[in-house]
């Protein structure tokens, strides 16, 4: 759940999760005169120098006189190719491992470890679009009920009275062998027990993740049992296929799992070379047991070699390496950078996505004046957010994007869909903020605090906007940017200021709602408390039919949108671009929670397409 800026997991993520640079922290100031769209600036990298686009241009002309097939995909009838290596600015591009050992509970550890550590469950890619289906899998914690597999289990079912959810393993996947760390071995149903107890045990667990569960047993070999205390409907996101569900054996734990060099599994690939802040290498697993049908034919995964993340902490060296060749694929690009680069890269190919991280400026509602929702709404009023989708973002965002994410079919609501109460908090109407500021006794406004990460360059944009549009209502802002450790650290220990501007991760539909607004919870800035919505919150969790569910998660993000915790921001799109040698993709991000590694396995790349296009 992203927190305070950055991530998209129920710990300590933070604001810096897509950052690409840092700026130095500036004193406090009050809020700018200049009209609001005044300060927007460029952030995106300069367009490449003469020869990149030469090269480009000559990749474009050999495309297309010599390949004028070369880009189709599998479903198009091309063979899957072997071999080659794999170069990927990833959504975290500006990141390195944080955790190679699950037991750390961080944000992180499943996009870097999930290359050879598998879990019970995973997204089935056979449903995405690409090939056919309905799912995208771009989110970042969230699978659809409808588009999942078994990964190290073969099948699941629940059983009654007592309640038990029954997996059935797989039955031959081998732990590799690993000098120092393990013989190869069977992957059997002890390695589950030992991978959730030790997880369940960890000090840095979040309170009440594993409650619901009372026990879990090996009654063979090859099934693991979960004995419930009562039912959750996020068992799956808690220990199927999300942040904390990866399968370790013991023998890893014995040698030191916080070195990455002992690190093994039975995924597609193994780590091979981490060099901190600049890259890690996975190789192919070539006892890898899993299987990729393209036609009527089964491939073995994994089809390339070798996948490299490369760790760039900034936008123009981003789009040169994607535009030399260098990066195959780069999974996060800015809307500014995209007209640039179909100018210079003509031949890239493109997926569009909304960001997984909604932004917002919490409200303290446990303090004066936030506490009165008529000023809560008149901030909201107060900010012309029609403006900063057009002027800020180009047109490039979603007037309305979270709590909710946009791909949750069945529990996300369009605006047009929403009551006028709710609707009118998207409207800027600054004369009735005024009114409502008067109704509610401050006729002359108030001067107030706003605290933001100096490690996002967007919200070192939309702080003094949004200070200059509330200015105009009478609210003087006294803005206070602060670095990442100690703004995070603002919000987890409740002494974050009465403004709060921040980055969060939407997870899932349940983990979205109970996160943001159930009394008590780590990643509520606003102190939201309301006895009445954390029963029902409850409810949702212990209700087994989806559609009620659904239901249930529309009415209460309705209600919460309605009492204005936050001022309620534009969700930005955001755009992955990759060559056309790069053959079974399209875009997709996430089989888990922030887990690509199966994507990446699935992938092959056209070496003759490469050579033909000049790389």
């Amino acid at each position: 759940m992203a927190g305070a800026g950055a991530g998209d997991l129920p710990h300590a993520r933070g604001v810096c999760r897509q950052c690409v640079r840092r700026r130095p922290a500036r004193p406090a100031r009050s809020a700018p005169a200049q009209r609001p769209m005044s300060i927007l600036r460029n952030r995106e990298g300069k367009m490449s120098n003469s020869k990149l686009l030469q090269v480009a241009r000559a990749g474009a002309m050999a495309w297309t006189l010599a390949t004028v097939a070369g880009s189709a995909a599998a479903e198009n009838g091309e063979t899957p190719r072997y071999g080659g290596a794999l170069n990927i600015g990833s959504v975290y591009v500006t990141l390195s491992a944080l955790s190679w050992d699950p037991y750390d509970w961080n944000w992180k550890v499943n996009h870097d470890t999930g290359f050879y550590f598998e879990q019970l469950i995973a997204g089935d890619l056979s449903k995405s679009r690409k090939n056919g289906g309905k799912h995208r899998f771009v989110a970042d914690a969230s699978l659809p009920s409808d588009g999942l597999r078994g990964e190290l289990a073969e099948s699941w079912e629940w059983e009654a009275n007592p309640l038990a959810l029954v997996f059935k393993l797989r039955r031959g996947i081998m732990w590799p062998e690993k000098p120092g760390v393990m013989k190869t071995r069977e992957f059997v149903a002890d390695d589950v027990v030992f991978s959730f107890n030790r997880l369940n045990t960890s000090p840095r667990k979040q309170a009440d993740y594993f409650d619901f569960v009372d026990r879990v047993e090996a009654r063979d070999r090859h099934t693991v049992v979960f004995h419930m205390k009562a039912f959750n409907a996020e068992w799956g996101a808690r220990f199927g296929w999300g942040y904390n569900s990866a399968i370790v054996p013991k023998e890893l734990v014995d040698a030191g799992p916080s070195n990455w060099k002992n690190a093994t599994g039975t995924g597609p690939f193994q780590i091979a070379e981490f060099v901190q802040g600049g890259f890690q290498t996975y190789v192919k697993n070539p006892d890898y047991w899993d299987k990729e049908r393209i036609g009527n034919t089964d491939y073995r995964l994994p089809f390339v070699d070798k996948v490299t993340y490369r760790t760039i902490k900034d936008t123009a060296t981003q789009l040169t390496a994607l535009r030399s060749g260098k990066l195959d694929i780069l999974e996060s690009v800015g809307w500014r950078s995209v007209d640039e680069l179909k100018k210079s890269a003509p031949t890239l190919l493109w997926s569009k996505r909304l960001s997984t991280l909604g932004q917002y400026v919490a409200l303290r509602v446990d303090s004066k004046p936030f506490d009165d929702i008529r000023v809560r709404r008149a901030l909201n009023m107060a900010v012309n957010k029609d403006e900063i989708v057009a002027a800020y973002y180009g047109g490039n965002a979603e007037m309305l994007g979270f709590p909710m994410y946009t791909d949750w079919t069945g529990y996300y609501q369009p605006l047009a869909e929403m009551p006028p109460s709710v609707k009118q908090l998207f409207t800027y109407d600054p004369q009735k903020a005024k009114e409502l500021l008067k109704d509610a006794g401050y006729p002359n406004g108030f001067t107030t605090k706003m605290q933001f990460c100096t490690c996002s360059p967007a919200h070192g944009d939309l702080a003094p906007m949004i200070a200059a549009y509330l200015e105009k209502i009478g609210v003087r802002i006294e803005l206070q940017p602060m670095e990442y450790g100690a703004f995070l650290s603002a919000m987890t220990t409740r002494k974050n200021a009465p403004m709060y501007l921040m980055n969060k991760g939407h997870t899932n539909p349940t983990m979205t709602i109970r996160t943001n607004f159930v009394t008590g919870q780590l990643w509520n800035p606003s102190q939201w408390s309301d006895a009445a919505f954390d029963r029902k919150m409850a409810d949702v969790y212990a209700t087994r039919d989806e559609a009620e569910r659904q239901r249930m998660l529309r009415e209460m993000t309705v209600h919460m949108l309605d009492q204005a915790p936050y001022i309620w921001l534009p969700t930005a799109y955001l755009y992955a671009a990759w060559w056309p040698w790069v053959k079974n993709y399209d875009g997709e991000l996430s089989v888990g929670a922030v887990r690509p590694g199966p994507i990446y396995a699935r992938i092959w790349i056209d070496q003759e397409l490469k050579r033909k296009m000049g790389f």
